[in-house]
């Protein structure tokens, strides 16, 4: 699609240069909105085919990337076709009309469009608004200072905890991750190479995933993680539905934050859907507070389709 300005550019992959440009685009925006436009999925695909999508560049006139979109198609949904999307524009190019056409192209020939907005910028809804998506979905990021000490976890009767052993441990954690996390669009769909990109990212350090057997069988989870910037993450907490209500969850969360604060970590955060009730109960009294939110516009709809 073409217009005065700009060229979209859809590929089934991107080069190492393509890959490069949008690397570079994404730390700008970063920088300029305090969070990043991107998430860690996406990211970890940058190099490689989207399965049953595509890459989206925006480019100027000197063929520089400007823009950016990962799309994904979904299942049909109600005769459309609906495509998960993640985009950004250049922070110092935006309020020219580049972010309309990116997402009037992502939802072109009537597709029904789920878009992320992280840290829910303003600008987002705005354009939102203007085009008939509404928001669907919010993802609260919670943070918890380290400074006070945290009470030992309290294991249910007859479970025993104890570090993930990569390779031997893949096959059970997926079998455990796709049961706790069935609801989940993101989590509960991760498959065997999902986990192996991340087992190779730097970050990645066994000793801080844990897991929570009985009869020999896992059945909960705690993966942490430690960001470049010193920060740590619940990164996730999973418990096999026939074990909730057990404590479980909280003793699972208690014995990674402890590792955490081991680590001299000032600050730990962690993510959450916001209707998660649950667990926002045993977040909150565990000391965490809302601090930002992402959330999922969905569209477009016609003015006189009730939604």
């Amino acid at each position: 699609m073409v217009t005065s300005r700009v060229n979209i550019e859809a590929l089934d992959q991107l080069s190492g240069t393509d890959a490069e440009g949008v690397r570079a685009l994404l730390a700008r925006a970063t920088a300029a909105d305090g969070a990043a436009p991107i998430s860690e999925h996406v990211l970890l695909a940058m190099g490689s085919p989207v399965a049953g999508g595509q890459h989206l560049l925006v480019r100027d006139e000197a063929g520089g990337v400007i823009g950016y979109a990962h799309v994904e198609n979904a299942e049909p949904e109600e005769l459309r076709t609906v495509v998960g999307a993640e985009a950004v524009i250049a922070p110092e190019l935006r309020g020219r009309g580049h972010g309309r056409t990116l997402v009037e192209t992502i939802a072109a020939d009537g597709r029904l469009a789920r878009i992320w907005s992280h840290g829910d910028h303003p600008a987002a809804r705005a354009l939102g608004a203007r085009l008939g998506f509404r928001v669907v979905r919010e993802l609260l990021q919670l943070r918890r200072p380290m400074g006070d000490e945290l009470p030992a976890p309290v294991l249910p009767e007859g479970v025993t905890l104890r570090t993930f052993r990569p390779g031997e441990d893949d096959e059970a954690w997926l079998r455990v991750n796709a049961r706790a996390f069935s609801w989940h669009p993101e989590q509960g769909r991760m498959t065997q190479a999902d986990l192996d990109a991340r087992k190779a990212e730097p970050w990645f350090d066994p000793a801080g995933f844990f897991v929570a057997e009985a009869d020999g069988r896992m059945i909960g989870f705690h993966w942490t993680k430690v960001h470049p910037e010193g920060e740590g993450e619940v990164y996730a907490v999973g418990v096999d539905p026939d074990r909730h209500g057990g404590g479980l969850g909280t003793a699972l969360t208690l014995a990674g934050l402890r590792h955490l604060a081991g680590l001299g970590l000032e600050t730990v955060l962690l993510y959450v859907e916001a209707d998660n009730a649950a667990a926002l109960k045993v977040y909150h009294r565990l000391g965490f507070g809302q601090f930002a939110v992402d959330v999922v516009h969905e569209g477009p709809y016609p003015e006189d389709v009730p939604h």
